[in-house]
């Protein structure tokens, strides 16, 4: 049997080690943890021959927090965030671990009274992909990561969503 002896600076070195604070990322984001569901907070699809959007929020209010909509068959997404003033011009997106970052134009809100973001966006774009898998996508910026999770049984209108943009 070996016997370990503990010197005062290896035992020292040891519990300021245990107390060393842990490094931060830059990114808020970037999880790959399934969030939980917010009550009352769901992903909404609308659709018509012209255009279909999924939107997350409460139903029947402007509370809609990010909005994504298409014309069908195309691809192309665009993405519609509501924002504080000050926010950076960019939509930083998040799902499973896949991140995207899109340049945004900003607009006064006629909703409320911060911005609406816009951005342009591919349907088959990795985070796209992985939210269409997991169910939940998350906005993020430097200080903050908002989780956006489907209710049970949402996971539906997500599927059929990006299914119609193509």
């Amino acid at each position: 049997m070996r016997l370990i002896v503990w010197t005062a600076p290896a035992l020292a070195a040891l519990a300021l080690s245990a107390c060393a604070p842990t490094l931060k990322t830059e990114l808020a984001g970037a999880s790959s943890g399934a969030p939980l569901a917010t009550p009352g907070y769901d992903w909404h699809l609308n659709e018509d021959a012209e255009e279909a959007s999924l939107s997350y929020g409460m139903a029947e209010t402007d509370d809609v927090p990010l909005d994504l909509s298409c014309r069908p068959g195309s691809g192309a997404l665009q993405i519609l965030q509501a924002v504080a003033e000050g926010h950076p011009r960019a939509i930083a997106l998040e799902s499973g671990g896949d991140t995207e970052t899109y340049p945004a134009k900003a607009e006064p809100s006629a909703l409320h009274g911060g911005l609406d973001l816009t951005a342009e966006a591919r349907a088959s774009d990795p985070v796209f992909l992985r939210f269409r898998k997991l169910g939940w996508l998350a906005t993020y910026g430097p200080d903050y990561r908002t989780p956006l999770v489907a209710q049970r049984g949402s996971d539906q209108s997500i599927d059929r969503f990006f299914a119609l943009c193509g």
